[in-house]
């Protein structure tokens, strides 16, 4: 039987694991690029709908919100029917609102579009869960760091890129009204193309696709059975729900801030959309290198010492964030803002590499169930940030707020320490 590869060959395109590697962050690069392509483009579409400030942060809260269930639902699918066939069929679901959503007549239709298109956020798990069953326990925090860092760098490609791409459009002689809508096409049909190549090039797990194996008896040991049991087994585990809140205070807020960052920009600062863009779009970009640098510190840090040892790394980020976030929401100048965001982000940043470097960990038998868990718990942390701001309806005054919660919920870090062996560094219980 095949074993789970031990190292990343960067540039190797053989063998299944280097395979789904690169085509899983690819996949998520694309699906972060649509999840987010609307967001740097909300000045121009606010003026065309005359969109208010709680209608901006409704749509805001609508292209978090459904991802949560979805999170939740395609773990446990990933144990179920393997992550080729969920991805495709992610892939290509939510190519539909993202095409949609560039055809929207209204606020309620635009709101409804982008709605659904939250659930292409779902793509994360996935990603997480392909990579954790490809690479080995010394390995997986980097790998699974790597292909989400990567993936993650849509979000920020997306801030950059969708204003140049509305320039470009403009500049062919097409209407400022109908350019936006041009661009928004882009993402939908990259998602459709990727889908087929998802499931031509990659396989389930390195022995194969996990319907051939079941037919042939050889699931890989320790494999678990899918679908509920999956989802009630991470359910029953604290640990989850533990990591569920620590990947809300640094997903969730990475998340809010690729939603609100431009509009900061442009109405706080006095930026023009293109400049808005780059500044958002730097914050998103980070990912490229720094979730891989949070797993890979991870990983080297549980060599050194413990599994807790990752725990440690954990709680040291998030307190850099926190600090780092309360910063950025005092910063009076344009040019501190951008160093104060670029800070805080390195440690959020770093912070979901280091959450998803303890997932396998927590419960093997029921690894879809947990990451779909911990994954939703990002997306309960963005919707939560949404309704904070139309609370106060002051963006600088809910990124405080946000920063002291940052810092409280990294004892939740803490609290998910693992019990030791006496003999070795693996925990004594994972699954209760």
């Amino acid at each position: 039987m095949a074993s789970k590869a031990d190292r990343i060959t960067l540039f190797s395109f053989t063998g299944a694991p280097m395979r789904a590697f690169h085509l899983t962050w690819v996949a998520f690069f694309i699906c972060f690029f649509a999840w987010f392509a609307c967001a740097p483009l909300m000045p121009v579409i606010k003026g065309e709908f005359g969109l208010s400030m709680e209608q901006i942060a409704n749509i805001n809260i609508a292209a978090v919100a459904i991802t949560i269930f979805v999170r939740l639902l395609v773990g446990p699918l990933c144990d179920r029917f393997g992550p080729r066939k969920t991805y495709t069929g992610l892939l290509l679901l939510g190519s539909i609102p993202v095409l949609g959503v560039a055809m929207a007549q209204s606020y309620e239709s635009f709101l409804l579009f982008r709605l659904g298109i939250g659930a292409v956020g779902a793509s994360f798990v996935i990603t997480q869960y392909h990579t954790s069953v490809m690479f080995s326990p010394k390995i997986v925090g980097t790998a699974n760091a790597a292909a989400a860092g990567w993936g993650n760098a849509g979000g920020g490609a997306a801030q950059a890129l969708m204003p140049l791409l509305l320039g470009a459009v403009v500049m062919l002689g097409v209407s400022e009204a109908l350019s936006w809508r041009v661009a928004l096409v882009v993402p939908g049909v990259l998602m459709i193309v990727m889908a087929f190549v998802y499931w031509r090039y990659t396989q389930d797990c390195p022995d194969g696709n996990y319907e051939d194996l079941r037919k042939a008896g050889t699931m890989p040991e320790g494999s678990g059975k899918g679908g509920w049991a999956s989802f009630a087994a991470g359910c029953r585990n604290h640990r989850a729900w533990l990591l569920f809140i620590t990947y809300g205070a640094c997903f969730g807020i990475e998340i809010f801030i690729h939603n609100i960052a431009a509009v900061y920009y442009v109405e706080h600062y006095g930026l023009s959309l293109g400049a808005a863009g780059l500044a958002a779009g730097s914050f998103g970009l980070l990912a490229l290198f720094a979730r891989a640098l949070g797993g890979w510190v991870s990983d080297r840090a549980a060599r050194a010492g413990t599994l807790n040892s990752r725990i440690t790394v954990l709680f040291v980020l998030m307190i850099g964030e926190g600090l780092g976030l309360l910063w950025f929401a005092n910063a009076d100048a344009v040019s501190f803002a951008v160093i104060a965001m670029l800070v805080f982000g390195l440690f959020t940043h770093m912070a979901c590499g280091a959450t998803y470097a303890l997932v396998p960990f927590v419960a093997p038998k029921a690894l879809g169930g947990v990451a779909g868990i911990v994954g939703a718990g990002g997306n309960v942390g963005a919707v939560a940030a949404g309704f904070l701001m139309k609370g106060t309806g002051d963006v600088r005054q809910t990124l405080m707020i946000l920063s002291v919660l940052v810092l409280a919920a990294s004892i939740c870090a803490i609290a998910a320490r693992f019990t030791m062996t006496a003999a070795d560094s693996a925990p004594a219980v994972s699954a209760a």
